[in-house]
């Protein structure tokens, strides 16, 4: 249910559980967390990783019986955010439709966020008595400013995709049979550059 492929210094990442809104189990996100740590100790670690999923969602976030079994406080959400935002290669969640939840922590670790017309994000922590992980918070803050970050962690609000892209939560948007041809085009220059001045330049970058 998550696939990974390789071509020409790209790495794709897709979540394919279309059928529960690609609702994340605890193996799903080992699997996405294993992966994101095995591109930077690959022997040719990517130029380019890219995370996107199959279908009109990219994440309800976890899976409805295994947060119910402890998987919405589980630290593998940290783990999977934490070497997102530690890979030295350029990472674009390129987001085919609506995220939430625990999902959101990955979207936000990357570099960049792509849309398609209809995406939401939203994150119920308030609404569910849970705590967001513990770097989403500082993360949202980062892109959107405090008092946003306050209407959807405390707030519970949904936000549109105009409203997300005015506000910066994503950069670009797309179209949905265009998705991964607008994250191969901004990934260009990284993969014509040599992969130590992209990595030196994504470290000048706070």
């Amino acid at each position: 249910m998550i696939t990974l492929d390789k071509q020409d210094g790209i790495w794709t990442i897709t979540i394919d559980r279309p059928d529960k809104a690609n609702s994340l189990t605890k193996e799903m996100l080992t699997d996405l967390a294993e992966m994101a740590e095995a591109a930077t100790a690959a022997p040719t670690p990517p130029r380019v990783l890219i995370l996107t999923g199959v279908g009109r969602v990219f994440s309800a976030g976890a899976d409805l019986d295994a947060a119910r079994a402890g998987l919405a406080q589980s630290p593998l959400w940290e783990r999977l955010s934490g070497a997102l935002a530690a890979l030295p290669c350029l990472t674009i969640a390129a987001l085919n439709g609506t995220v939430a939840g625990g999902s959101i922590g990955m979207v936000l670790a990357c570099d960049l966020r792509i849309a398609v017309p209809g995406t939401k994000i939203f994150y119920p922590v308030m609404k569910l008595g849970f705590l967001p992980q513990p770097s989403d918070p500082a993360r949202m803050v980062a892109l959107i400013g405090p008092a946003r970050s306050k209407l959807i962690l405390m707030a519970g609000q949904k936000i549109d995709t105009d409203t997300a892209h005015a506000w910066g939560l994503f950069d670009t948007l797309a179209n949905p049979d265009s998705l991964i041809d607008t994250a191969h085009a901004l990934a260009a220059d990284s993969l014509a550059a040599t992969a130590e001045h992209a990595a030196g330049i994504k470290a000048l970058i706070p």
